[in-house]
């Protein structure tokens, strides 16, 4: 069985405050893209084992593919074998839920091996012990998420457009980031009604990030990005999640094919052409 495990953006992420459990309220609008990594499931006789070509930092229990895959297996008190294979394209530590993704992969994946035992809203309960944006995945229809980011509303159909993703090629921890977030800063964040957005204009008009300006501090060249991709004629900027990813919002696919060449000549920065689905 072979699945994409696709990434997300954040068009527009409030922190509305600390929780007593020490996580953050959030309200944020997440947006599925093209860009993805590629899951195998095949048979194995016992055992569950994980394989990630080119990334052998990522075999080890720690990894949520191998979290999701023994939680629903042991759930089912299925007896058989696994060996998954993950093939990132996904950058790591990103801003663009890879980790998240891969595990909601895992578990629709292996429910259906598993001749689907568990409904939707099971799934969902996994997916909230793995991890916030697991949810999302799992949902499968891009949505405004708050609570933790694990409590979704259908945003319903969005505008299509193409998006140029540049990574400066660094890992940026989410904790670290909301540790050094100024709470007093982010007040005035605004809420926004779906129904607004009917065309691309509506969303550049609400993209927003709370945790950019703390991303920006720690690391400058985030806003050298969002700088060069505005000078290139992206309608609007942004940075994805706790980052350190940015995108720009392009309108059509040869120009965010020329812009992207443009900065591989320039740059040693990750850059990827994706658009919405």
């Amino acid at each position: 069985m072979k699945r994409r495990s696709y990434a997300k953006i954040n068009l527009h992420l409030s922190v509305l405050g600390k929780r007593g459990d020490g996580y953050h309220e959030i309200h944020t609008l997440m947006q599925r893209i093209s860009l993805s990594d590629e899951i195998i499931f095949l048979p194995a006789s016992k055992g569950i084992v994980l394989d990630c070509p080119g990334f052998p930092e990522l075999e080890n229990e720690e990894n949520l593919v191998l979290k999701a895959a023994r939680m629903i297996t042991s759930a089912a008190s299925w007896s058989g074998g696994l060996k998954i294979r993950l093939k990132k394209e996904i950058p790591i530590a990103a801003g663009l839920g890879g980790g998240s993704s891969n595990a909601a992969t895992t578990l629709l994946a292996i429910n259906e091996m598993m001749g689907s035992p568990f409904t939707r809203p099971e799934l969902l309960a996994m997916g909230r012990k793995l991890g916030a944006d697991v949810p999302f995945f799992i949902y499968g229809r891009n949505a405004w998420a708050s609570g933790i980011g694990d409590e979704l509303e259908d945003a319903g159909d969005l505008p299509s457009f193409y998006v140029l993703l540049v990574n400066p090629g660094f890992q940026l921890s989410t904790r670290f980031v909301y540790e050094h977030l100024n709470l007093r800063l982010t007040k005035n964040s605004r809420r926004y009604n779906i129904r607004r957005l009917s065309d691309v204009g509506d969303i550049v008009d609400i993209l927003h990030n709370d945790l950019e300006g703390v991303a920006i501090g720690l690391h400058p060249v985030i806003g050298t990005i969002k700088e060069r991709l505005r000078s290139y004629g992206a309608e609007g900027t942004l940075m994805s999640g706790s980052g350190p990813t940015v995108f720009g919002i392009f309108p059509n696919e040869e120009k965010v094919n020329w812009v992207a060449e443009e900065l591989k000549g320039q740059t040693n920065w990750n850059i990827m052409v994706a658009h919405t689905i």
